[in-house]
């Protein structure tokens, strides 16, 4: 009786955390180290909590060279290594739509913009005539407030000013964070930062 109230209690409260990362709400991205403990029943529910299990990074990359980026499409959960290994970060993410808009597999970041611009891809367009052809920076940009650009062309991992879009299957193949999350990543993250999707 004990372990069942204690795994109640757990639940409620990975949810409760899980929820208020979703929502934007007091819970930032979480800043792991070796001594911060794995949040208890993270395997209970795979779509709402398995998103923050921290993981290491050594069966994902063979080193970490200018540090890594590991997207986990699934649980729609971004991890980010630093090269020394000092810092580890777990961002909530949204993720490609359908599975013919996702793609995995490694690439590297080539270019980091503040502030950036964005035009539909070609795809886009045809799909959605009536979207602009280009947003500049500012609350109507869906690229957000920082985006970086990955070696594979039209991929990013940006930010959202649409929150709702976090945890969820929303983009055209790109990588959202909320603004917050991915000015920190920005500020972490460099060209030629590796990073792999899977």
């Amino acid at each position: 009786m004990a372990q069942e109230n204690e795994n109640v209690f757990t639940r409620r409260r990975v949810l409760g955390t899980t929820f208020a990362a979703v929502a934007g709400l007091a819970t930032p991205a979480l800043a792991l180290d070796n001594s911060t403990e794995y949040l208890p029943g993270a395997t209970t529910n795979r779509r709402n909590v398995s998103s923050f299990r921290s993981l290491q990074w050594q069966p994902y990359f063979p080193n970490l060279n200018n540090g890594a980026i590991l997207v986990d499409i699934e649980t729609r959960a971004l991890h980010f290594w630093n090269a020394d290994e000092t810092i580890y970060k777990l961002f909530p993410t949204s993720v490609p739509l359908t599975k013919d808009l996702t793609r995995k597999g490694r690439t590297v970041v080539t270019r980091k913009v503040e502030g950036p611009s964005w035009r539909p891809t070609p795809s886009m367009k045809q799909r959605n005539p009536e979207w602009p052809d280009f947003v500049g920076p500012g609350p109507d940009n869906p690229l957000g407030t920082h985006a970086l650009h990955l070696s594979w062309t039209y991929y990013r991992i940006h930010g959202t000013h649409d929150t709702r879009k976090i945890g969820r299957r929303s983009s055209n193949g790109c990588i959202g964070l909320y603004n917050e999350h991915i000015a920190q990543l920005f500020a972490l993250a460099r060209n030629g930062t590796q990073v792999l999707l899977i």
